[in-house]
């Protein structure tokens, strides 16, 4: 591992299965010896997740604009207080949701430059190591959400339409960036999807404690 750490972050549509993926990823890096941050956007401080409250909660705005910007002022504070210093003490770092979703839910709605404007002043360059885009049919992940809370929020109400774009937004960023992005078929059972998420941990990064990973 650099002595900067490692920057992993998980992608996908409503339902696909990112923070089971997460936290099971975390108990086997833990397990190798790993000192292990699990987080998510928005949210990760008191100050993000306040805005994440803004964002999926009653009333929230449904103004493409409006939600960029939030979500910029919560990745710039969850950058700052938490992502950075863990990255510079050396620590693994898997990040539910990141800048890839706002180009995925909020692409096709704003102009190109102003969309990237945001995301660059709230991220500062910074750049996961390695996404991991969870894929499955926006069917099945909605279906996959309501049956675990009858409570939605904001994105999960849109309609059909809205998250087959969202889905073949995140595809195109896979496309277009292979050397980061890695596509996990998650229409698979859970235990399956673990498998291919640590196998690919492994060839990606090397990381112990993943199979095939230097001291697994």
């Amino acid at each position: 591992m650099s002595a900067r750490g490692l920057f992993l972050t998980f992608e996908g549509g409503e339902g696909a299965g990112k923070s089971t993926q997460i936290r099971r990823l975390a108990r086997d890096l833990e397990a190798a010896g790993h000192t292990v941050l699990v987080t998510r956007e928005p949210g990760g401080t008191p100050f993000a997740e306040a805005i994440r409250g803004l964002l999926l909660g009653a009333g929230a705005s449904e103004d493409a604009l409006t939600q960029a910007l939030l979500f910029a002022a919560a990745r710039r504070e969850h950058i700052r207080a938490l992502i950075a210093p863990a990255l510079a003490a050396g620590h693994i770092v898997l990040c539910d949701r990141f800048a890839d979703s706002t180009r995925a839910y909020q692409g096709g709605r704003l102009p190109e430059a102003e969309l990237a404007a945001t995301i660059a002043l709230a991220t500062g360059g910074l750049l996961p190591d390695l996404t991991l885009l969870l894929d499955l049919p926006p069917e099945a992940g909605l279906a996959r959400a309501r049956a675990r809370s009858a409570a939605t929020d904001t994105f999960e109400r849109a309609d059909l339409a809205f998250h087959a774009a969202v889905r073949a937004r995140f595809l195109a960023l896979a496309k277009a960036e292979p050397q980061r992005i890695a596509v996990i078929d998650a229409s698979a059972d859970e235990a399956a999807v673990a498998t291919a998420v640590r196998s690919t941990v492994a060839a990606r990064l090397g990381l112990p404690g993943t199979p095939d990973g230097q001291g697994a």
